[in-house]
């Protein structure tokens, strides 16, 4: 029986054991996956006992330096330089499936990346996103502070570099969040992403955006997922916009693991039953 695991430091409480062990179950497979916490001073001295697994999973602070220990990474991996994925085979192969478990979500909503889409934050995981989504032919607005300008020209300079032709551009936010007096014209997009912290536990009576700006949005992706309904997830389907929090994205990048692993194939029914079911556990 084959062994996976999750490693980090510190790894504290973490949902990857139960949804990962719920994934083998539903695939058929037998296997042990097990929680590895790794000092960064140990990390090099672990690569045998990794190479024992089947493969395993990199949280924080090992997903830069687990590089070294991969013969080669996949394009999401080499793109974002980090790994939060090995398969073990005849070669160490390290890929990066935060990209998927995002790109796998929106696709799960039902919206596209290549629509309209208003970005809000684009530091750690809204860098990817707004990548992603250029990548993908989105029409992308960011929306970030004042105070994150230089940020977010670097991000857009990565994607030009990327892809010339890209459509995007900046809002900067005047007050605590975004509403529609921001824009000079009437705010409409199709899907809106969330990629800041925002709502999360335990200040939960807040959210990234007025909710006039939610009037004219089809979809809404919100990255955080406790609480399973945030505000702005409740908000926007109080307008009848569909809308769907973070965990799906923390399920799908697992989901995306063993297709990786040994090419697990899942029914939808049964991801998003492992989703509603991981949310009632935070």
């Amino acid at each position: 029986m084959k062994t996976y695991a999750i490693i980090g430091y510190p790894l504290g409480h973490t949902l990857s054991p139960n949804i990962h062990e719920r994934l083998f179950r539903l695939s058929g497979r037998e296997a042990n996956y097990v929680k590895m916490e790794i000092p960064p001073e140990e990390l090099t001295a672990k690569h045998g006992e990794l190479s024992a697994l089947g493969g395993f999973n990199i949280t924080i602070p090992h997903k830069v330096p687990i590089i070294d220990y991969c013969d080669r990474l996949s394009e999401g991996a080499r793109r974002y330089g980090s790994v939060n994925c090995v398969k073990n085979s005849d070669e160490k192969v390290g890929y990066n499936t935060d990209v998927l478990g995002f790109t796998k979500s929106i696709d799960l909503l039902g919206a596209s990346l290549s629509s309209k889409v208003l970005l809000i934050g684009c530091g750690g995981v809204g860098r990817m996103m707004a990548i992603e989504t250029a990548l993908s032919g989105g029409d992308l607005t960011i929306a970030v502070l004042k105070s994150d300008e230089a940020l977010v020209n670097a991000v857009i300079s990565e994607i030009k570099e990327m892809k010339p032709e890209a459509k995007v551009k900046v809002v900067f936010i005047g007050g605590s969040v975004i509403s529609a007096e921001d824009f000079s014209e009437a705010p409409v997009f199709d899907l809106l992403v969330n990629a800041s912290p925002i709502g999360m536990f335990p200040k939960v009576d807040r959210m990234p955006c007025d909710e006039n700006l939610l009037e004219n949005v089809k979809y809404v992706f919100d990255v955080v997922y406790n609480p399973r309904d945030t505000l702005l997830v409740k908000t926007a389907e109080k307008h009848g916009v569909k809308a769907m929090s973070g965990m799906a994205m923390l399920v799908l990048q697992a989901v995306a693991a063993h297709e990786i692993w040994n090419g697990s194939e899942f029914e939808e029914s049964d991801i998003k039953q492992l989703i509603s079911d991981m949310e009632a556990l935070v």
